[in-house]
């Protein structure tokens, strides 16, 4: 059910939810990577009546510094799909779930083996590291603690993302079947860039599982999650609260999981749903 012209919200929760997680590119934020006024004064609207607000994205924490004055600096993020819980009043690190060494190094060898051209880069909880073939986003590039050397020297402890791209043109969505094929055994993989960029977190770590273990220990059920996503990196998390939205540029994949499809994150989508759903 397309909502652009917000007919009545389908729900299958005994009540109105305690919290909203929402993904942030492409989902909350605009184009231009903004929160819109409306978005903003809707979320503090939710969490003046006391309905929580997590931040679930695959951002690493070093990308998130512009936004927390925007989202009012407090609250919880999960970064890194899931490798990160995120203090924001304290900026702080809460949990890392990081990729240990010896698996991240055989994950690379083993992704080399069958596509010869990829090329690796790490997030790790104080920063970027790369091979020299890997080509870093503009956020990235002008920084001054960018490391970059060959895998095994800059592979360190603390790393919780490891970052697959191709060299090439692939499609995307086989560059993902063959990286899974190959290593989802090791590690869990993702994505959520239209390019062929393959991301892995430890096994078993995803946006819905950090998600799930952030609510567990906060006595937050999933029937009281309302989630909103784009990319096929949120699906779990969409298929895990008891009530979900892709939001109307979202992936196919993604659309086919949600139980309703909000407007685009260019027509303040998120925000028009839980202005509807909480009778704001």
């Amino acid at each position: 059910m397309v909502l652009n012209d917000l007919p009545t919200i389908p729900l299958r929760l005994d009540r109105l939810p305690r919290l909203v997680a929402t993904d942030l590119d492409g989902t909350l934020l605009d184009r231009d990577g903004n929160v819109t006024p409306r978005t903003l004064r809707t979320l503090g609207q939710l969490e003046a009546g006391g309905v929580g607000v997590v931040f679930v994205t695959g951002r690493p924490v070093r990308w998130m510094d512009a936004l927390w004055e925007h989202v009012g600096d407090h609250g919880i993020a999960i970064c890194s799909n899931g490798g990160i819980v995120y203090d924001v009043a304290e900026h702080r690190v809460l949990t890392a779930r990081a990729i240990e060494r010896e698996v991240g190094l055989e994950v690379a060898d083993r992704v080399r083996a069958v596509l010869p051209g990829s090329v690796f880069a790490l997030e790790r909880i104080g920063g970027f590291a790369k091979e020299p073939g890997y080509s870093p986003s503009p956020a990235d590039a002008e920084r001054t603690d960018l490391i970059v050397g060959s895998l095994p020297d800059v592979y360190g402890d603390d790393v919780v993302k490891l970052l697959a791209l191709d060299g090439g043109d692939a499609d995307p969505a086989a560059y993902w079947s063959a990286v899974e094929e190959s290593v989802g055994h090791l590690v869990t993989t993702t994505w959520s860039a239209r390019g062929a960029l393959v991301e892995m977190s430890a096994v078993g770590v995803s946006k819905a599982s950090t998600l799930a273990q952030w609510c567990q220990a906060h006595g937050i059920a999933a029937a009281e999650v309302v989630a909103f996503g784009d990319m096929p990196n949120d699906i779990a998390m969409l298929d895990w609260a008891g009530l979900s939205f892709a939001m109307e540029n979202a992936h196919h994949l993604v659309k086919q999981v949600a139980d309703g499809v909000a407007p685009s994150n260019d027509e303040d989508g998120v925000a028009r749903v839980l202005e509807q759903l909480f009778d704001l």
